[in-house]
């Protein structure tokens, strides 16, 4: 199996391009469109790689960093989750905030992405829950499977709040892990200081 290829970019599609290597040989990778966007023809790359092999081809998808084709190793372990559904995901969000829609339980966001259903973002959800708190502890996986599971009745009053504004549990999250001692104070202090951080960004 192909793991990994060096050459350059002889050809740039929407979603693929062809890698011309040293030994002459030209390789159809599919990426996602972010990665896609990073390449120049003629440019020198290094792309991680997953062959898919089914009875009628051979598929290459490649990454331009390890943490996107964990994710992608991760999407193909999910029941349902073939190839190009994974890339498709890949092309729509980034690894960070998938993972922690995973962690917040946030279907709003999951089925938003192309391709995932109702169905397929339950069974992501069921069958993924276990799997990324170790993955993404940079999200603060702790802070959001507590506050996930309810936190403090005054965090989930505030949650609440605050969805009912139009925020989704992913935008969510990060705010509250910037507000000190979140879990010691009233419901109506953290949606003050919630709202204050989002009207900076």
């Amino acid at each position: 199996m192909i793991g990994s290829l060096k050459g350059n970019v002889a050809y740039l599609a929407t979603d693929y391009c062809i890698i011309d290597t040293a030994g002459g040989v030209g390789y159809r990778v599919f990426m996602p469109a972010a990665h896609l966007a990073q390449l120049a023809l003629g440019a020198s790359v290094r792309v991680h790689v997953h062959t898919a092999v089914r009875e009628d081809a051979i598929t290459l998808y490649g990454f331009l960093s390890q943490e996107y084709y964990d994710m992608f190793q991760l999407l193909l372990g999910v029941s349902g989750v073939g190839p190009k559904l994974a890339l498709g995901v890949l092309s729509a969000v980034k690894p960070e905030a998938f993972y922690l829609a995973v962690q917040s339980r946030d279907m709003k966001v999951l089925t938003k992405l192309p391709g995932i259903g109702k169905k397929t973002a339950e069974r992501l959800l069921l069958e993924l829950k276990d799997k990324v708190g170790g993955i993404s502890g940079e999200v603060g996986a702790d802070f959001t499977e507590s506050v996930a599971a309810g936190g403090s009745g005054a965090v989930a009053e505030a949650m609440e709040a605050l969805v009912s504004l139009g925020y989704t549990n992913s935008e969510i999250m990060p705010v509250l892990k910037q507000i000190s001692n979140v879990e010691t104070l009233k419901g109506e202090e953290i949606l003050r200081q919630a709202l204050k951080l989002f009207a900076k960004r």
